[in-house]
């Protein structure tokens, strides 16, 4: 299908006009443009994210260890993936929640959060002018020693957040499962590699290949040879990837 949402061209990946920003001081940040205005995107950690997009502010799965949320700006919206302490960080979200933030949650999360609101798998919603739906995030072969899923399905939501025209999928933890490469139109990905809790470098690809994002972020990847995916893609054109070091 043919989309109206442009990426800067490749020549600007050059040096001419980067994509990429980097602060002098705080974590790195990536500003890609949409049919609605620029969206920056912030690298806190790990599987922790920050979008700003229109004055608002989104953040991913927040957790203290990876940020200084004192010093971040508060949140308009969060996003919970699922229950486990390097994604559900209930003082990390009370440094940055107001009155007015809206917060959404997977039902593994439900009763964890006071005033929030769950999203079951495959469910959407509009917020604040953004559409957002939870897709299924578990794992098909990594278990525990005990043959339990270290992400059961049903438990955990990856998320894809609409800005304009622009498509951005958070996966959360899960591996390349049919609901993941099933997905259409996205711009941006972010797909975790955290061994062997989630995908290896393979896996991504087999992913990637599949729904054939724009831009590919590996995240939350732990000590993964992010190396190996990048020579894994290296024949796809279309798809670029992008290693941040701060989504170990």
């Amino acid at each position: 299908m043919q989309r109206a949402v442009l990426f800067l061209p490749l020549v600007f990946l050059s040096g001419l006009f980067p994509l990429s920003t980097f602060a002098q001081e705080g974590p790195e940040a990536d500003v890609i443009e949409t049919s609605a205005g620029d969206l920056t995107i912030t690298f806190i950690g790990h599987g922790t994210l920050m979008f700003q997009h229109g004055g608002k502010v989104i953040h991913i799965d927040p957790v203290g260890g990876e940020g200084d949320y004192s010093a971040l700006p508060d949140a308009d919206l969060i996003l919970v993936t699922h229950e486990h302490g390097d994604h559900l960080d209930p003082d990390a979200i009370g440094e940055i929640r107001t009155p007015e933030t809206s917060i959404v949650v997977s039902e593994s999360c439900e009763g964890r959060l006071e005033g929030s609101s769950v999203l079951g798998n495959g469910e959407e919603i509009n917020l604040m002018g953004f559409r957002i739906q939870a897709v299924p995030a578990y794992n098909l072969i990594h278990t525990r020693s005990e043959g339990q899923p270290f992400h059961p399905k049903g438990n955990g939501n990856g998320y894809v957040i609409t800005f304009g025209e622009t498509r951005v999928y958070v996966a959360g933890d899960s591996e390349n499962t049919p609901e993941m490469k099933g997905l259409e139109d996205i711009d941006v990905a972010f797909l975790p590699m955290n061994l062997p809790y989630t995908m290896t470098p393979e896996m991504v690809a087999d992913a990637a290949t599949a729904f054939r994002p724009r831009i590919l972020y590996p995240y939350h990847f732990g000590e993964t040879d992010t190396g190996e995916l990048i020579r894994l893609l290296a024949g796809e054109a279309g798809i670029e990837v992008r290693v941040r070091s701060q989504m170990r």
